[in-house]
């Protein structure tokens, strides 16, 4: 089997090709549609000229910390609740640094992520696939884009990039910020917490240092 693809004449950041397949002497012609992306006022444009519906495919809990009113949430990764040895050791290791300091699930590839999305929009749809960084969206769209959607856009660089107030949103948190969380939103008040403690500790260990050496020994802590 041979492909041919001759592009057809277009202006960026949007294009198509068409792919010729020869099998057995027969051809089988099919058109395909490259990714528009986009930034965040021609997203909105899309939105409310064009009739693009918005495809969230971020994970569970950056959706339901910010998302655009009206979109759709179809995840193009899901939470990894296997409970296989290795992925058990894997997911604890995940929770103690990145799920701990930035908030972010343990997750695998959702297998059925196309399937679902075909179940709720035919391939003529208009959709702006969106997540947070801009990197899963394009992932999703092209996965989509080989499924025969025509209609796809992105933003570029995600969600992050948008300026408050783009779209009308649900949440408690800007849907700029919808990645942070963890540890990471409170860095500042935790270096002032931890800058307190440690100044209390070295005052205390040099005033006192018969009282000091008896309050962490009655801790288990030997100086």
């Amino acid at each position: 089997m041979a492909v041919l693809g001759l592009s057809t004449a277009f202006s960026p950041p949007r294009g198509s090709w068409i792919a010729v397949r020869l099998r057995n002497g027969a051809a089988a012609v099919a058109v395909r549609a490259e990714v528009s992306f986009v930034d965040g006022d021609e997203a909105k444009r899309l939105v409310a000229e064009e009739g693009y519906t918005v495809l969230d495919v971020r994970d569970r809990r950056q959706y339901e910390r910010a998302h655009v009113r009206a979109s759709a949430h179809v995840p193009l990764y899901i939470e990894n609740e296997d409970n296989d040895i290795g992925t058990i050791i894997k997911r604890q290791a995940h929770n103690n640094f990145a799920g701990l300091f930035y908030g972010l699930s343990f997750t695998k590839l959702n297998r059925d992520f196309t399937k679902t999305v075909r179940s709720k929009f035919s391939p003529e749809s208009k959709l702006l696939v969106v997540c947070q960084e801009g990197l899963r969206s394009t992932a999703a769209a092209d996965a989509l884009e080989r499924e025969g959607f025509q209609n796809l856009a992105c933003i570029t660089s995600g969600l992050q990039t948008l300026k408050p107030g783009t779209f009308e949103t649900v949440g408690k948190a800007e849907l700029q910020n919808a990645g942070k969380a963890g540890l990471v939103t409170i860095q500042g008040k935790i270096s002032i917490v931890l800058g307190t403690v440690l100044i209390t500790l070295l005052l205390l260990i040099t005033v006192f240092p018969d009282q000091a050496k008896q309050i962490f020994e009655s801790a288990g802590i030997k100086l």
